[in-house]
């Protein structure tokens, strides 16, 4: 009798070929908008924060959400450990805060900063361990608050979609 083998890695964007980062964060913003994106991630963190409450809507949308975030974070991982800088001569001279969001006009100028200086605070596998968390405690109701700091790694992901968003744009 044949063995056969169930993984359950994420599977979106995989295929026999290595992938780039730019092709998987492309495929991300073609699956998903920026700003539905960061509205779904608050309101997954504001349910999970809230006790005796959980997020309405199917469970489906939610962990496909979190495993296009989890290629996104791959996606990132694997632009950062290219060589490749993304610096473009552009001068601010009128300093928009809607232009740079929570982006510094230095991350702005470029914005692979953003994502060197996540991955040096937090490894993949704690951002994993994030996700899942914050997907967890968003689902179910609970009457104890999350054990870590959940602040940090939700503004890094917040930033890190408004500088991968900011690559696509300037590689076009």
């Amino acid at each position: 009798m044949k063995k056969t083998r169930t993984y359950f890695q994420s599977r979106i964007g995989a295929d026999t070929k290595k992938q780039s980062g730019l092709k998987l964060m492309e495929t991300f913003f073609l699956l998903n908008d920026l700003a539905e994106s960061k509205e779904r991630l608050h309101t997954i963190m504001n349910y999970a924060v809230k006790r005796n409450c959980r997020i309405k809507g199917d469970p489906s949308d939610i962990f496909q959400f979190q495993e296009s975030m989890q290629s996104f974070l791959r996606a990132g991982y694997l632009i950062t450990l290219k060589k490749k800088k993304w610096v473009t001569p552009i001068q601010l001279k009128n300093r928009s805060p809607v232009l740079l969001g929570l982006l510094t006009e230095k991350e702005y100028q470029d914005p692979l900063l953003v994502f060197k200086k996540a991955f040096q605070e937090y490894s993949l596998k704690e951002f994993d361990y994030f996700m899942s968390g914050m997907i967890y405690l968003s689902l179910d109701t609970y009457d104890h608050v999350p054990e870590r700091n959940i602040v940090c790694p939700y503004i890094h992901l917040i930033k890190m979609l408004d500088a991968a968003h900011l690559i696509l744009e300037r590689k076009e």
